[in-house]
């Protein structure tokens, strides 16, 4: 018989999980490929320490080829243009790709949500390049305020206070007295102000936890206007309505964290989807397409047991669960049991050591919110590159790029 063909589309959290579990557990020979458009892998959960410069762009990165098993996995650099799902084939820059199996981890991309000025004024934390643009933008602006002499320069707008925008702003709140110190620069003059549409940031939480994240970010300094709505943001200013009324917050550094969608090219594509994400049933498969299979952001999942709301955690567990369905399927083996998703926490960091969150249903506070934020990161590391990957490329106590 011949091989059967497994293409993964995307790198991240689900499709580099779908890719090692096949990797490792699957008992039949199969020609199995996972497409990136980059040659690494990255934890988007740390890209607010990338953009802060507290995490460096080569510790961030995790290539491909060191923990692939070329043998097993063959892992193609190119970027998706078009998915053929009638035709079982999907086509890159490179060429075209046929499969009998797919799966669909194409991660996410900014919701501007209509907003007018979203796309050309504002960063993102949506890729490690992304984080990167954000790091010379405020590294230039504090290095060059001895010759501008413009306090806008060091004013921060983020627009969200969902868990992007308040890491961000945390992250950089307890750098600034560092990067004053460095360029001689007064502290009073950075500002850092959130921006949030909901009456309280991090609404995931219960309101006991996100006004304990509150107190700790006005502590650091940080502005938060709750209950606002993002109307325009033009070059150097977000333009928001407030209890009825049109106020302009000044800025010359905005970054906008106040949603996300699925792929373009999803979106794009004949196979049904809303905003770019697939409708899954309970065993994550397309139900027009049944040999797709949707992992992370991408998916949007219709079983009780499964709707929550888009992380790394989720699409991780997404990710072994279609390995071990395939796996099962090559090697003519029953599977029946639907996809659950065993929700273990989740914890937002205010710096590298401070945080707040629930975990395994208990809120967690301060040291310990942080201790376990840093454990999260370093089990991922472990489940994809063992206790050498930790130790290379692990969050620790007292251990940043700084």
């Amino acid at each position: 018989m011949d091989k059967k063909k497994i293409l993964i589309i995307g790198g991240g959290y689900g499709g580099l999980k779908v890719a090692l579990g096949l990797q490792r557990k699957l008992k039949v020979k199969a020609d199995i490929t996972l497409i990136s458009k980059h040659d690494y892998h990255y934890q988007t959960t740390l890209l607010h320490k990338v953009a802060i410069g507290t995490l460096s762009d080569r510790k961030a990165r995790i290539y491909y080829r060191k923990i692939l098993d070329k043998n097993k996995v063959t892992f193609i650099k190119d970027k998706i243009k078009e998915i053929l799902p009638t035709e079982n084939a999907v086509i890159g820059n490179g060429g075209r790709y046929e499969y009998d199996y797919l799966v669909i981890g194409l991660g996410f991309k900014l919701d501007s949500f209509g907003i007018e000025g979203v796309y050309e004024h504002t960063y993102v934390l949506t890729s490690l390049n992304t984080a990167l643009k954000l790091t010379k933008n405020i590294e230039n602006k504090f290095k060059e305020f001895i010759h501008t002499k413009n306090p806008d320069d060091l004013h921060v707008i983020v627009c969200g206070t969902g868990f992007t925008g308040i890491e961000f702003a945390a992250e950089l709140a307890t750098q600034l007295d560092e990067l004053c110190l460095i360029c001689g620069i007064d502290r009073k003059i950075p500002k850092i102000t959130c921006i949030g549409r909901s009456k309280q940031i991090l609404p995931v939480f219960s309101k006991s936890l996100s006004n304990k994240a509150e107190s700790k970010l006005k502590a650091l300094g940080v502005d938060i206007i709750s209950s606002a709505e993002v109307k325009e943001i033009q070059k150097h200013k977000v333009i928001i309505e407030k209890n009825g009324k049109l106020e302009e917050i000044i800025g010359n550094t905005i970054l906008w964290s106040a949603g996300v969608k699925g792929s373009d090219i999803i979106e794009n594509s004949i196979i049904p989807n809303k905003k770019g994400r697939i409708p899954v049933n309970e065993f994550l498969q397309c139900k027009e397409y049944e040999n797709i299979y949707v992992v992370g952001d991408c998916a949007l999942a219709t079983s009780k047991d499964v709707i929550h709301a888009p992380t790394a955690q989720l699409s991780a567990q997404m990710g072994d669960y279609v390995a071990e369905l395939l796996c099962a399927k090559l090697e003519n083996k029953p599977f029946n049991h639907a996809f659950k998703f065993n929700h273990r926490g989740t914890v937002c960091s205010i710096g590298h050591t401070d945080g707040v969150g629930v975990v395994y249903h208990k809120n967690v506070n301060g040291e310990i919110a942080a201790f376990m934020k840093n454990t999260i990161e370093n089990k991922w590391l472990f489940s994809i590159g063992g206790i050498k990957m930790v130790a290379k490329k692990g969050q620790f106590r007292y251990r940043s790029s700084n």
